[in-house]
C-alpha cells in the first residue's frame, strides 16, 4: 500500500540527483519522497546506474565490442589504474569497442546517417527539416484523416514488434477515458542497435514534430521522452529543438500540451513497453502482465501510446508525402528502414534502405566484409543467428520469420570466418543474463543455465554438458513473461542449428 501522499513517479530522479545508491541516499529519499525505504533500496538496486554510481567508465562487452577487442580495452584501462566496469551493451556498436563515461560522455562522431544512393529517402536522411508544416496541415485536416492516413502507410512499429502503428492509434482514441498519454521510447539497449541514438542526435525536429502530432491526433495533452541514461547528448538534442521550435512559435497552436524529459537509468529491459511504464511511475522496471495493454491501461492506469523513436520519425514525411508513398517504398512491406550495422564490416553505422534490404546490399552500402562472412544477426541479440547463405533473405519483418528469425531493431551484426560461434552465443547469453529482470523463473533461472552451459562447455568441449538444454530453451520460449525471456535462446539455439561442429556434433548430411 502506497503512503498517502508519496511521490512515488519522483523517486528515481530524486536517486539520480542525490548521485545513486550511496550511504544514506536512501533514507534521504525516503523523506524527501514519501515512499518506504525498503522500496526505495529496491527500486535502486533494480537501475545499474543508481546501484553503482561509483563504477566509473563503463566498457561495453556486447557482442561487437567483444569481437572488437573489449577485454583488450578493459585491460589497458586497468593497467592504467583507471576505474573501470564492464556492462552488457552502450548503444554504441558502430565504435567499438566502446567505453563510456557519465562523468563526460564520449563524443559521437560524423558521420551517422547514410543514405544509399538506391533507398527511396523519407528524409530523415536528408536536410534538416524544422518548418512544422506536416503538424499544421494534421491539425487542419483533422485526426481521423492522420489515422487513415497512418493506416493507408502500412507503417509498423520500428522498435521490433513490427506491431501495425494505426491500430495503436485506434485503440487509445477508441477508449472513453479522455486523460491520454503519448510515450516516446527512446531506451534503445539491443544490443547492435543505435539508428535511434542517431535520430535524437540529428533530426530532432522530426521527432518533435511527430510526437506533436500524435498527440493532437490522440487529443493527449502530456508526452513523455523516454531516454536512456547513457545517450544524455541526445536528450540536449531534443531539449535544444525543442525549445527552438516554441521560439519560433511551430508549437503555440497547441494549447496546454506538456512535454516531459525523463532519463532511463541502465535497465535493457525498460526497452519493453509495460517495463518503461513501471519505470515512468517510479518503480522497478518490470514487464506487466498483458492483457489489459497500454492503449487501455497504460501510464498511471490511462491510455497510452507508446512508440519507437524511428515509427515517430516517420510521420511528417508520412503526412507530406501520404500514406501511399510510403507502402510504395518498401518492398515486400511498406516504407523505408534504418538499419544498424557493426561487426566485422568496413564502415559501421546506420543505413536506409527499402523496407526488405538484403545484407548483400547492405553490406554493399557499408563498404564490404572486413574477412568473408560466416554469419550475422539480423535484429539484435534477440533475433539468433543466421549463417553465409542467407546473405538474400530480405531483412524484413515476414521473411525473417519464415528464417525462424526476426527483423527486431535491425541491429545487423556480421561475423566473418574468425568468430566462434560458442563464443559468440556465450556473449549473448552473458546479456541476457545480466538484464533479466528476474521476475519470472523461465528467465531468470533460464539465462543463467545457458550462460553457466556454455562456459562449462567452452573448458571441457564435452557434448555431454549441452544436452539438458532442450527443455530449458523451450520452457523459456513458451513460459516467459516477455519478449526477453522468450527470445533470450535464440543465439544459442541458432547457432547449433547452422554450426552444429562448433558443438561438437555432426553436421547434417
Amino acid at each position: 500500500m502506497q503512503p498517502k501522499g508519496a511521490r512515488r513517479e519522483d523517486v528515481l530522479h530524486v536517486l539520480d540527483q542525490k548521485g545513486g545508491l550511496r550511504p544514506g541516499v536512501v533514507d534521504k529519499v525516503h523523506r524527501e519522497t514519501g515512499v518506504p525505504a525498503a522500496d526505495i533500496y529496491g527500486v535502486a538496486t533494480f537501475y545499474h546506474l543508481l546501484s553503482d554510481p561509483d563504477g566509473g567508465v563503463r566498457v561495453c562487452q556486447g557482442l561487437s565490442c567483444k569481437m572488437a577487442g573489449c577485454d583488450r580495452l578493459m585491460a589497458d584501462l586497468r593497467s592504467r589504474d583507471t576505474k573501470a566496469t564492464y556492462v552488457s551493451c552502450l548503444g554504441r556498436c558502430d565504435l567499438a569497442p566502446a567505453l563510456w563515461d557519465p562523468d563526460g560522455e564520449a563524443v559521437i562522431p560524423q558521420p551517422g546517417l547514410t543514405a544509399s544512393h538506391d533507398a527511396m529517402a523519407i528524409d530523415l536522411l536528408g536536410a534538416e527539416r524544422p518548418a512544422y508544416g506536416a503538424l499544421a496541415a494534421v491539425m487542419e485536416r483533422g485526426s481521423d484523416w492522420m489515422v487513415e492516413e497512418l493506416e493507408r502507410s502500412a507503417i509498423t512499429g520500428r522498435g521490433g514488434a513490427g506491431f501495425p502503428a494505426h491500430i495503436k492509434w485506434k485503440g487509445v482514441r477508441s477508449q472513453a477515458e479522455m486523460e491520454r498519454y503519448v510515450v516516446l521510447n527512446a531506451d534503445e539497449g539491443e544490443p547492435g542497435t543505435f539508428k535511434d541514438r542517431e535520430i535524437l542526435l540529428r533530426r530532432p525536429h522530426l521527432v518533435i514534430e511527430g510526437l506533436a502530432i500524435a498527440a493532437f491526433t490522440l487529443a493527449a495533452n502530456d508526452i513523455y521522452v523516454y531516454v536512456r541514461g547513457e545517450f544524455g547528448r541526445a536528450r540536449e538534442s531534443m531539449e535544444t529543438a525543442l525549445a527552438a521550435a516554441r521560439r519560433r512559435g511551430d508549437l503555440d497552436h497547441l494549447d496546454g500540451l506538456r512535454w516531459h524529459f525523463v532519463d532511463g537509468h541502465g535497465a535493457y529491459i525498460c526497452g519493453e513497453e509495460t517495463a518503461l511504464l513501471e519505470a515512468l511511475e517510479g518503480k522497478r522496471g518490470m514487464p506487466r502482465m498483458k492483457p489489459p495493454f497500454p492503449v487501455e491501461k497504460g501510464f498511471r492506469g490511462k491510455p497510452t501510446l507508446i512508440q519507437n523513436v524511428e515509427t515517430i520519425a516517420c510521420l511528417p514525411a508520412i503526412v507530406d508525402r501520404g500514406g501511399d508513398w510510403f507502402r510504395s517504398i518498401g518492398r515486400r512491406e511498406a516504407g523505408s528502414k534504418l538499419y544498424c550495422i557493426s561487426g566485422h564490416v568496413r564502415r559501421p553505422g546506420v543505413y536506409e534502405g527499402p523496407l526488405g534490404w538484403t545484407l548483400r546490399e547492405l553490406l554493399e552500402a557499408a563498404g564490404g566484409m572486413v574477412g568473408s562472412l560466416k554469419a550475422f544477426s539480423p535484429g539484435g541479440a534477440s533475433s539468433g543467428f543466421l549463417p553465409a547463405s542467407k546473405i538474400d533473405v530480405p531483412l524484413d519483418f515476414k521473411s525473417l520469420q519464415k528464417e525462424g528469425s526476426m527483423l527486431g531493431s535491425s541491429g545487423v551484426v556480421v561475423l566473418n570466418q574468425s568468430a566462434d560461434m560458442v563464443e559468440a552465443a556465450l556473449s549473448q547469453a552473458v546479456f541476457f543474463e545480466d538484464e533479466s529482470c528476474g521476475q519470472c523463473a523461465p528467465c531468470r533461472i533460464g539465462t543463467q543455465v545457458l550462460r553457466q552451459t556454455l562456459e562449462r562447455y567452452l573448458t571441457s568441449r564435452d557434448v555431454g554438458v549441452l544436452a539438458h538444454l532442450e527443455p530449458v530453451m523451450w520452457g523459456m520460449g513458451e513460459a516467459s513473461i516477455c519478449g526477453l525471456g522468450q527470445a533470450a535462446h535464440f543465439p544459442l539455439q541458432s547457432a547449433m542449428q547452422y554450426f552444429p561442429e562448433e558443438f561438437g556434433v555432426a553436421a547434417p548430411p
